[in-house]
């Protein structure tokens, strides 16, 4: 997107639905103007308004949500069976909805992971239903997500100047200061952001690999032959009879055991690793399973290891009875 744009949005305070709102937009016209007002002829002359203006109009650029009657908001969806309304949109949800696959397509692109369209809007959708969609919440007063200062919106406010910052400064000092906190703030999101983006795009190209991995031990045994790997969503979903993952560690000192969650994201495994294990390390875990070059068992069974793949095997082999 070469073309130079302008993005409005209003002076003053910010909040997590602008900063993000205006940081998407950025990303995806790099030549462009920051404009950050509340007079009119500035908003109105603007390629893009965000949370402010009046006016919703995607058409137009215009991504504004506190206008009297406004009822934007996602698709109805299913909540434990029961049909539910979709959550309503502030600025963050209404740029992402339009502009969200132009940032997952370029940042994909820029770490030499191009991704399909089927790729591009699941990644699009599965950041508003884990970020996007709580900024709206908390920004519309829909529901407090994160309280005190806990969530991504609360620590995003914490950006903005405060009284004793400001005493003594003339009102252009001030613009100036707060306006250096809003591209802070945008900063911060936009990285956050991003990492996010790429660990889904990670999930995403690690699927195949992870489903031709080889088995081992009558397929109770997943060997991965790199670490740090999203692997539990496809193997919960997809190897049941799964009970241990194997790979080598981030830093290649050892290869860890891994336990595999009956549901993805649950703490409960298919099967811990042995009770007597738990809390041993080195001679201690060796003198106990007979495998010399045991490092360790976690407290609560969820993962050990060793330093040779031949020792990962015996113990995940014992750990199998």
């Amino acid at each position: 997107m070469t073309e130079h744009k302008t993005i409005a949005t209003h002076s003053g305070s910010f909040h997590a639905d602008d900063v993000f709102g205006v940081g998407v937009l950025m990303a995806v016209f790099p030549s462009h103007t920051l404009v950050r007002s509340r007079q009119e002829a500035l908003i109105d002359a603007a390629d893009f308004a965000v949370d402010v203006g009046g006016i919703w109009d995607t058409a137009r650029g215009r991504f504004d949500h506190h206008q009297r009657g406004f009822d934007g908001a996602r698709p109805a969806r299913e909540v434990n069976g029961e049909p539910a309304a979709g959550v309503g949109y502030a600025s963050a949800g209404l740029v992402w909805s339009v502009h969200g696959a132009a940032y997952v397509q370029a940042l994909a692109a820029s770490v030499g992971a191009p991704l399909d369209a089927d790729a591009v809007a699941e990644t699009v959708q599965s950041l508003d239903d884990s970020l996007v969609q709580y900024l709206d919440i908390v920004d519309t007063g829909q529901g407090n997500v994160a309280p005190g200062i806990f969530g991504l919106s609360a620590l995003i406010a914490q950006l903005n100047t405060g009284w004793m910052e400001e005493q003594g400064l003339t009102a252009s000092a001030k613009a100036e200061l707060q306006d250096s906190r809003f591209r802070e703030a945008v900063a911060i999101t936009r990285k956050f952001l991003d990492r996010a983006i790429l660990k889904q795009i990670s999930k995403l190209r690690s699927l195949d690999i992870v489903r031709r991995a080889p088995r081992l031990m009558d397929g109770r045994v997943l060997h991965l032959q790199e670490g740090g790997m999203p692997w539990s969503q496809v193997v919960v979903q997809e190897m049941p009879d799964v009970r241990f993952v194997i790979y080598p560690d981030s830093e290649g000192e050892q290869y860890q055991v891994k336990t595999v969650p009956v549901a993805h994201g649950s703490f409960v495994a298919r099967l811990d690793l042995p009770k007597t294990w738990a809390g041993l390390r080195n001679q201690e875990l060796a003198a106990v399973t007979g495998v010399p070059d045991s490092v360790f068992c976690h407290s609560n069974l969820f993962i050990g290891g060793a330093r040779s793949m031949e020792g990962a095997l015996r113990l995940a082999a014992l750990a199998l009875g």
